[in-house]
């Protein structure tokens, strides 16, 4: 009895045990009705006994498509972009096309170098997370294959984006808090390059702005999205800032940091300082006490990415959907009275 010798069996190992050809074994595997049935019974059970895993990237290439999605996150650690990933892992699963996944960073060139190596592994489409490449780029690789870019608006290619709701999701949580009587509000910043901390600072300055407050500097010190930052502008602030009553930090993970450091200090949440955050990461609802938030539905987010990019390979249509910010109110804001 023929065994192959190699661990991997291959379509030769098939035909061989078969005793058919190559092509044969190639016609049968890809459901081509053109075999004579005694031969496709053969393939079949040397498939079986062979227990035959078919390599999905070569037979895809083999009919011009990869079966696969390139996917570029940035910090692929982080809480929001990981529910992101799992809406697209949730919708992707079981389905014809597989993900394949590189970690941008936040870095240019590491993102474009991502690119190129999706583009040289021949993946049928594309998924971008934020980032820092110039939209020209991004047009440009939008003509090359599918392309849907997440989190950025982009005004050439806007059928290939799905933005995000960080401007009205910022003026939603300073709203909060001047309705609650604050008036002497910090802003912590994400990343200045970034667009998505860019539009959370607009959205601090219009609520600020509407409700006839004064938008000071002074009350704006510029994170980097971590913790560790939320921590720093924190003992930057109590040891020469500005008095304040409130903070709205533009990611939870520095609401998280900054909490700590006013936990050390013995400030009082929320009785002597509200906070806000951004995200409604899962551990924000467990904080001591919870975290009021900006909510975004990030899994609904990834699952709408992936229908889109497979529609788009397809040539079928699937409409964008507009994804909305809402306010979490926990037990992290008190009124002023």
């Amino acid at each position: 009895m023929y065994m192959p010798k190699e661990e991997t069996v291959t379509i030769h190992d098939i035909a061989k045990r078969a005793q058919v050809s190559i092509s044969t074994v190639s016609r049968v595997l890809n459901d081509n009705k053109a075999v004579r049935e005694s031969s496709r019974l053969a393939v079949l059970d040397a498939v079986k006994a062979l227990n035959y895993q078919p390599n999905i990237f070569a037979s895809g290439l083999a009919g011009g498509k990869s079966k696969t999605i390139g996917i570029i996150t940035q910090y692929i650690s982080s809480p929001f972009f990981d529910m992101i990933l799992r809406g697209i892992l949730d919708e992707m699963l079981g389905g014809d096309y597989h993900p394949m996944f590189a970690d941008g960073q936040w870095q240019e060139a590491r993102e474009r170098r991502s690119v190129e190596m999706f583009i040289d592994r021949r993946v049928d489409g594309l998924i971008i997370l934020g980032g820092l490449l110039p939209e020209d780029e991004l047009e440009a690789i939008s003509k090359r294959l599918p392309l849907l870019v997440i989190g950025r608006d982009i005004e050439s290619i806007k059928d290939n984006c799905i933005p995000l709701d960080d401007f009205n999701g910022a003026y939603k949580a300073t709203e909060h808090l001047i309705q609650q009587g604050h008036r002497n509000i910090v802003h912590l910043t994400g990343i200045l390059d970034h667009e998505d901390a860019n539009q959370r600072l607009a959205g601090y300055k219009s609520a600020m702005v509407d409700a006839g407050l004064d938008v000071s500097d002074r009350y704006i010190v510029e994170g980097d999205f971590s913790e560790q930052s939320g921590v720093m502008a924190a003992e930057k602030l109590l040891n020469s800032g500005p008095l304040f009553t409130a903070v709205f930090a533009a990611n939870d993970q520095m609401a998280m940091g900054f909490r700590l450091s006013l936990y050390r200090r013995g400030v009082r949440v929320p009785d002597d300082v509200s906070i806000i955050g951004f995200d409604d990461q899962p551990a924000s609802a467990f904080l001591t006490p919870p975290l009021t938030t900006i909510g975004q539905p990030a899994l609904e987010i990834g699952r709408s990415a992936a229908k889109r990019i497979v529609a788009r390979i397809l040539d079928q249509n699937e409409p964008i959907r507009a994804f909305k910010a809402s306010l979490i109110v926990r037990q992290s804001v008190a009124r002023i009275h």
